[in-house]
């Protein structure tokens, strides 16, 4: 298990969301207007996959077990499902925000596809992101692969829920690759 500095103490956690967000020039009033809820990292995490670079993604305990199960049955049934994505600390996700700044991309453009550090599901370790083989990941066209539709008849009985879908009421994107684990279980502060 990977324990998670900082995470018992709400105070801090908050300083280090406003830090971050001021550093990368994201003031509150831009994304106010939506109701996005601010996301703890969890105390423990445990490594779940590690892909073909090497990398290790990590969830918690719960959703990965879920994430196996649901994993192997996919397999079953003839579809792979391709862990690219999963937690995300505040500076991974600000890292992530970082490079798209680089890009040139505005703020605005940004929040559309991408939560402000604080405000990610994947803060929670129970957060995933699906691709499937000929299909790159993060592109709307997940949503035609069969993996796709297996999650969509399947994932619930796993306790995964697509998170973004069309016209959510967070204002993000439609995001077909992005599934949570137990969203009534998240830990939210």
């Amino acid at each position: 298990m990977k324990p998670m500095a900082g995470a018992s103490h709400s105070d801090e956690f908050l300083r280090r969301v406003e830090a971050l967000l001021a550093e990368l020039g994201i003031a509150r009033e831009r994304f106010a207007h939506r109701p996005l809820p601010l996301f703890r990292e969890p105390a423990h995490l445990v490594v779940v996959e590690t892909d073909a670079e090497g990398r290790e993604h990590w969830l918690v305990p719960e959703a990965a077990a879920a994430w196996r199960l649901l994993s192997a049955a996919a397999a079953q049934d003839g579809v792979r499902l391709i862990l690219v994505s999963a937690f995300r600390s505040l500076q991974q996700q600000a890292e992530i925000i970082r490079w798209k700044l680089s890009r040139g991309l505005s703020v605005e453009e940004i929040l559309l596809g991408s939560a402000p550090p604080g405000y990610s599901e994947h803060h929670t370790g129970r957060a995933v992101d699906i691709s499937s083989p000929g299909c790159p990941p993060w592109e709307e066209a997940f949503e035609h692969t069969e993996a796709y539709r297996w999650l969509s008849r399947h994932a619930d009985s796993f306790g995964f829920s697509l998170s973004f879908p069309h016209g959510n009421p967070y204002g993000y994107v439609f995001e077909p690759w992005h599934w949570c684990h137990e969203e009534e279980a998240r830990i939210v502060i």
